[in-house]
């Protein structure tokens, strides 16, 4: 099985990428046939800007830029695609919305059928780490992890079909000791496929 990781974080030292390398060690170690690739959108200089030829493509008067049929060559060949990001203002990162933005195209992530939406990512699994520097009595209190719920969850993924399968919010990263987000991603990537028979 493989595993496309993708992370948002501009720093290669940060807690962010230390937990997507943490998932897809416990994944290897778990099973060491299994296989990962982090992408990292930073380091790679992916261009998150919905542009003119993405718009054309929204329109359905344009064709799939190469860097979009790139990414979702990458996503077709997982079997489970995991995103690591730090929270930003209650949601993910532009980088990775913006990903999002114009890799989800229709098409490929959804299509119409007289006027019905057709969910085309059934197939897919996902896994969602969300790092945040606030606590739970915030996000409860102010209904922040709710709405990370309903726009990442339930508003991208199951709009395409795609089964989320774990969504972690792990908090007080700011002033608690790293250690136990560690061991929760490394628990992670060892049972990302522990709901599939094989």
């Amino acid at each position: 099985m493989h595993a496309l990781i993708v992370v948002a974080n501009p720093e290669p030292a940060s807690l962010t990428h230390s937990l997507a390398r943490q998932v897809g060690q416990g994944l290897v170690q778990a099973n060491p046939a299994d296989t990962f690739e982090i992408a990292d959108l930073f380091a790679e200089g992916f261009d998150p800007r919905f542009n003119l030829a993405d718009r054309a493509l929204f329109s359905a008067q344009g064709a799939v830029p190469q860097d979009v049929l790139a990414e979702q060559a990458r996503i077709d060949a997982a079997d489970t695609l995991v995103l690591v990001f730090p929270i930003y203002w209650w949601s993910m990162p532009a980088l990775l919305k913006g990903w999002i933005d114009r890799v989800f195209t229709g098409g490929w992530a959804y299509d119409s059928e007289e006027g019905k939406l057709v969910k085309k990512l059934r197939h897919l699994r996902v896994h969602l780490v969300a790092l945040g520097g606030g606590d739970a009595g915030t996000l409860e209190r102010h209904g922040y992890a709710k709405a990370m719920q309903t726009q990442i969850d339930h508003g991208i993924f199951d709009y395409c079909g795609a089964q989320v399968i774990t969504s972690h919010l792990l908090l007080d990263s700011e002033s608690q000791d790293p250690a136990p987000h560690l061991d929760t991603a490394q628990t992670l990537g060892s049972q990302l496929f522990s709901h599939l028979s094989r």
